[in-house]
């Protein structure tokens, strides 16, 4: 099944952005082995939070000099983290509703309410946030943060992850 990523968006990003989706030839797939009762799942949040005060928050300011940038870099966010303790970085999202309640954007409390309805295995101990507004060439992301995402989940155990954007 291909899955159509520019259905909502308008039709004039199409052009902008469909060479960069996915490199030529075939598409990736992984397909999901475990059954999802039995999984550990992670989060995948694109709203740029991280641990305020303790991890460093993404380059806003590169990204307002050059409104095509966004940070590739990505911050290891604790399964059990508590809505103070999270910062936001992101110029196209109103952070304070996020800050409010973080489950808009990292659903960690009806993740947690899916495992312990038994709907899935567990809740991976870390989750991820990135900064969603990347470069269109996403080389960045293929060469450093992609891989560095997947040595942290699959030390994590996670067998699956669930995409939250903003």
């Amino acid at each position: 099944m291909r899955v159509d990523s520019f259905r909502f968006l308008p039709r004039s990003f199409r052009p902008l952005y469909e060479h960069v989706a996915a490199p030529e030839g075939e598409m990736p797939w992984a397909p999901f082995e475990p059954r999802l009762a039995g999984a550990t799942i992670a989060l995948l949040s694109s709203a740029g939070l991280h641990l305020e005060g303790i991890q460093p928050p993404f380059d806003l300011e590169r990204e307002r000099r050059e409104p095509t940038w966004g940070d590739p870099s990505w911050r290891s966010i604790p399964a059990g983290v508590a809505a103070g303790e999270l910062g936001m970085c992101h110029l196209h999202v109103n952070s304070a509703d996020v800050l409010a309640d973080p489950n808009i954007a990292l659903p960690t409390d009806r993740l947690a309410e899916l495992a312990a309805e038994g709907v899935v295995g567990a809740v991976a101990p870390q989750h991820v946030s990135v900064m969603g507004y990347q470069e269109r060439s996403l080389d960045g992301w293929r060469s450093t943060t992609l891989p560095e995402v997947l040595d942290l989940l699959r030390g994590e155990a996670a067998d699956g992850v669930v995409l939250a954007p903003v």
